[in-house]
């Protein structure tokens, strides 16, 4: 594929991804107050909330494998589609429950879509561009989550339906460029081939767990600890997008970073900064600090998210994107739901003891991720250019 062909894919792909992350953060905010005016008790909402989560971790590999065997494109437009049908039940007049399975569908169709568009990725650019292009889908993904929950401002409880009605109209409208889309799918009518479990395989799972159990309480704890120092919704929606903001800036440099320094290296230091914020936060008893420290931790991500990527994909075949990435997310989710489920009660004992935990598992998985890339290939050969921007 020529590079205009390429850039062409790579802008629709973002284009794709940024709707959906937008339409999902829209109403997110205000869900478990929806379903409590829908009767749901605290218990059926912490089903329903987990529930996106679950069905991503049971279903990703198996997703990934069906990428790898049916095509990106058919993988990526079904889960648009799917996606769309099920935000559009939240108008329906249902009891609470009902939206176990609406849920369910969302989580399933999100994490085929992240896998599809990943592994595509993967499969358009080689090894030496694949940092900074893989940064770009990380940063249409931040950038809908950015706008999402300031849109949402102006979204009260009681249309909230109406609101997750749009975002099933923002992912229909995301089936259009998507069916234009040359996503690199090899014709083969042959078995895949045996998924090779190699060393940045391994230390590419381990690091997706360590995101994962930082991000876990983050869902679940984050809201509590700035409502604790008495932050106001404002504040609270203005931190997932101070957060987000610094992340779409520095993402393009985290990409350049990945394809002309050593992955090996930027990748543990951007997974040890996760753990070092993580453990710092609950120290903090300033609601305008705690802003402001969310936007440093970003850039830190930002620029070490692309080299975990590359080094996931590094050395495989084109056959094997799918299911890698799969892998990855499932990874990711499953600690991220292990960490979402046991922070609410660490929280309750202490606000400290949950941020701290996880801190320190976090920091372990990095570890054992390091660990398992030493020989790993950390630099690949890249095209010289004059600048991270370029």
């Amino acid at each position: 594929m020529v590079e205009v062909d390429r850039q062409r894919t790579l802008r629709r792909l973002m284009l794709i991804v940024g709707l959906q992350w937008l339409g999902a953060s829209l109403g997110l905010p205000l869900l478990p107050l929806f379903l409590e005016h829908r009767g749901g008790t605290p218990a059926v909402i912490g089903i329903i909330m987990s529930a996106f989560f679950l069905a991503g971790m049971a279903t990703q590999f198996a997703l990934g494998h069906l990428v790898d065997r049916f095509g990106r494109r058919t993988i990526l437009l079904a889960s648009l589609l799917v996606y769309a049908v099920a935000s559009m039940t939240y108008l329906l007049p249902v009891s609470a429950p009902v939206f176990i399975l609406t849920r369910m569908l969302q989580g399933a169709a999100a994490g085929a879509i992240e896998v599809a568009s990943l592994s595509a990725v993967a499969a358009l650019y080689p090894e030496e561009e694949r940092g900074r292009a893989v940064s770009r889908i990380f940063a249409a993904q931040l950038f809908g989550l950015a706008v999402g929950p300031v849109a949402g401002v102006t979204v009260s409880v009681g249309s909230l339906g109406w609101a997750y009605f749009a975002t099933g109209v923002l992912c229909l409208i995301a089936t259009v460029p998507a069916r234009r889309l040359a996503l690199g799918d090899p014709v083969h009518d042959g078995p895949l081939p045996p998924l090779q479990w190699t060393r940045n395989v391994v230390g590419a799972l381990l690091a997706a767990s360590a995101v994962g159990v930082a991000v876990g309480v983050y869902e679940t704890c984050w809201t509590l600890l700035m409502h604790a120092h008495h932050a106001t919704t404002l504040q609270i929606r203005l931190s997932f997008t101070l957060f987000s903001v610094p992340w779409v800036a520095f993402s393009r440099l985290g990409g350049w970073l990945a394809d002309h320094s050593n992955r090996r290296v930027i990748a543990f230091v951007g997974l040890a900064n996760v753990a070092f914020f993580l453990s710092l936060y609950p120290q903090i008893h300033s609601n305008v600090a705690l802003l402001w420290l969310g936007s440093i931790e970003a850039i830190g991500s930002s620029l070490s998210t692309p080299s975990i990527a590359s080094l996931l994909t590094q050395g495989s075949s084109d056959r094997e994107f799918g299911r890698r990435q799969g892998l990855y997310a499932t990874a990711n989710t499953a600690s991220l739901a292990l960490a979402a489920l046991t922070s609410g009660a660490m929280f309750s004992v202490s606000p400290v003891l949950p941020f701290t935990v996880m801190a320190l598992l976090s920091l372990a998985l990095t570890v054992a991720a390091t660990t398992w890339w030493r020989g790993v290939p950390g630099n690949v050969r890249a095209p010289r250019e004059s600048s991270p921007a370029s």
